[in-house]
């Protein structure tokens, strides 16, 4: 029998969270990607809560957890997870994190060691080297406020498409929308100083990580991420499992329905994945 979701809400010193959470037991905390919300995780944690509890919030700045203007941060994240989880009273958990989550969780067991009995990073985010410089400049003229860049990409797209093509500039709107509407994430991953983001990043500390830790790669996953994930796996105990897909690198390109139908697979796919992990990492 699968159990149900509970919906909660609460009030933190950095803004109002909503966070999902199921079972009982032994704590695993969720953190969603860039471009999604907690709603990433659903059917994982409905897999893992008849053993566990499972809690997936959304972090502050997404989904329905507080978005007022403010400056975002990694430490801001961390800091709130420091509240949130010790609202909830666990102690000790296993973080489970994607993309940008996986930055926030290798950053709170960095900080609060202790708090953390184990580490699952699927395409995480968070490492900087010379190969990857400028991979975000491309996504940073797309998110201009400035209406001419709209008006150029739809101007470009009508054109395309009488000309028999125009799914790249359909794309490219989509991936300007998705990028506008998500302005935490954008300026978590690029638009901030540059100072302040190589501060937060992780390349130097990656072998303070002694935690027990799972990379999760996936075989279509981009070069870069690719490069990230064989970053962190230089942690004195984490390990790397190749699966087939974790969850659409390009969400811009699907549908609603397909992107859920696709997530829904990845989910059966994983879920063993993760609980065999959680297994050994809490018995440590």
């Amino acid at each position: 029998m699968t159990l149900p979701v509970r919906n909660n809400r609460v009030q933190l010193p950095q803004g109002h969270v909503f966070w999902r959470e199921i079972g009982q037991g032994s704590a695993l905390v969720f953190l969603h990607g860039a471009w999604n919300t907690g709603e990433q995780w659903i059917d994982i944690i409905q897999a893992l809560g008849q053993e566990y509890q499972c809690v997936a919030p959304d972090l502050i700045g997404f989904g329905e957890s507080e978005r007022r203007k403010k400056h975002y941060s990694i430490q801001l994240e961390v800091d709130c997870l420091e509240d949130y989880l010790k609202l909830l009273r666990i102690k000790q958990c296993v973080l489970v994190g994607y993309g940008l989550g996986a930055w926030v969780a290798a950053t709170y067991a960095l900080t609060h060691p202790n708090a953390v009995s184990g580490l699952v990073l699927a395409a995480p985010e968070g490492i900087a080297t010379d190969k990857l410089q400028g991979r975000w400049r491309g996504w940073s003229l797309l998110s201009s406020p400035i209406p001419l860049v709209g008006w150029f990409l739809r101007l470009r797209a009508g054109v395309a498409t009488l000309l028999g093509g125009g799914r790249s500039p359909q794309a490219t709107i989509r991936l300007r929308r998705m990028l506008r509407q998500s302005p935490a994430a954008c300026q978590l991953l690029f638009k901030r100083r540059r100072s302040e983001l190589h501060s937060e990043y992780l390349q130097d500390r990656v072998f303070e990580l002694r935690h027990p830790t799972l990379i999760l790669q996936s075989a279509d996953d981009s070069p870069d991420v690719i490069a990230i994930a064989q970053a962190y796996a230089q942690a004195p105990n984490a390990t790397v499992d190749v699966v087939p897909s974790i969850y659409p690198a390009k969400p811009w390109m699907l549908s609603k329905q397909d992107a859920i139908t696709a997530a829904n697979q990845i989910d059966q796919a994983i879920a063993p994945i993760i609980k065999t992990f959680v297994e050994q990492a809490c018995r440590r």
